[in-house]
């Protein structure tokens, strides 16, 4: 029998799909129960690849011959090896190109829905991540919101849709991964836009975003509004884009609210998280799609792989939206909170500047899942 390769789109199609997938993921265990690639119909079996190295004839009875198989590891070097001796023994198998280095970093660009004037809007899905980043375009013209690390992904696309980036937005100083918004900004000459609460230690040039700022895309009528919205951080700002779409940065998920917390201030920041979610967000239309920066779990994916919602809907099923006593809010946003994202503080001093670590520390640094909301 032979091995395949199979790359990390082929694997995003499946997960969007809701396609059957049987993942032998030969890392150690703890990196498999902490972060691992998760589809609504993947079945999975973790045994370490040491653990392996003297034969696979103890786990070949439990691998299916119905369905169709996936060898993951790290890097992919001892997937292959583990994949090659499952051929040996009859088996048609496949491998992870990359690995889950590769996965971390695969982006997949959705298209979300049409703006008046010709506009598009998309939304770049990194899935082995949850990070959720966006590109309004119009005109020839493009802007981008939490953009990640993986420039060239931004920079192709544009290309060919045959528009020219001209603003970049992040909605806060980000500390679960690093943003590509200034490199991207430098590589085009586009503007570089950032909230000044989160900036106070950056070292670098930006354009304060400020609440209430309009910026028009392509010179049409597609305006994208700032909405000063902080909890996450003390600077966090949303857009409302075209009165259509809101996109919340970490502040709100489909199915969870951010955590105040990645500043080390969260008895600080849960009493703004609160204002902005139960006040500032609940006097906009709750007919404004919700399109966050970040999502969960795999559920949240809708059927063609997008993430979103209606802000009306949200405040009907969404439980961080609908906690009446403000003390049981507290407590809830304060006390059940998720392990730190991985090398955070390290993270966000990158996105201030204050560090430049190469290429393969800022891989080691973002290895995980994300970790910015409150379940």
């Amino acid at each position: 029998m032979t091995i395949h390769e199979m790359t990390s789109k082929e694997v995003t199609k499946k997960v969007f799909n809701k396609e059957e997938l049987y993942i032998l993921d030969v890392r150690n265990e703890g990196d498999f129960q902490d972060w691992k690639i998760e589809g609504a119909n993947f079945d999975y079996l973790n045994v370490p690849y040491f653990d392996l190295l003297d034969g696979v004839e103890e786990i070949i009875e439990k691998i299916p011959a119905d369905k169709e198989v996936l060898v993951v590891c790290a890097k992919e070097g001892s997937s292959i090896m583990v994949a090659e001796m499952l051929s040996e023994e009859g088996l048609s198998v496949s491998y992870l190109k990359g690995g889950m280095k590769a996965w971390s970093e695969h982006l997949q660009p959705v298209k979300i829905g049409d703006l008046q004037d010709g506009g598009e809007m998309y939304q770049f899905v990194r899935i082995g991540k949850g990070c959720l980043s966006y590109m309004v375009v119009t005109k020839g013209e493009a802007a981008l919101i939490d953009a990640t690390r993986m420039t060239d992904i931004y920079l192709d696309f544009a290309e060919s849709i045959d528009a020219k980036i001209t603003h970049v937005f992040d909605t806060h100083l980000h500390a679960d991964h690093i943003s590509g918004g200034r490199k991207i900004a430098e590589k085009t000459g586009a503007t570089y836009w950032l909230p000044p609460k989160d900036a106070t230690e950056v070292t670098f040039a930006y354009q304060p975003l400020e609440d209430g700022d309009e910026v028009t895309i392509g010179n049409t009528t597609i305006n994208i509004d700032a909405l000063y919205s902080p909890g996450h951080t003390i600077g966090s700002t949303s857009f409302v884009v075209d009165k259509k779409y809101l996109l919340s940065g970490d502040i709100l998920f489909i199915d969870s609210i951010g955590r105040p917390d990645l500043a080390g201030l969260a008895d600080d920041w849960v009493g703004d998280l609160r204002e902005t979610l139960y006040n500032r967000y609940k006097d906009l239309s709750g007919e404004l799609i919700v399109l966050p920066a970040h999502f969960m779990i795999i559920d949240e994916l809708n059927d063609d792989g997008s993430v979103s919602e209606k802000l009306g809907t949200l405040f009907a099923k969404n439980h961080g939206l609908n906690i009446e006593d403000e003390m049981v809010f507290r407590k809830l946003v304060t006390e059940n909170l998720p392990p730190q994202p991985n090398a955070y503080q390290e993270i966000r001093e990158t996105n201030m500047g204050k560090i430049h670590p190469n290429l393969d520390k800022q891989r080691e640094m973002e290895i995980g899942p994300n970790r910015c909301a409150i379940r």
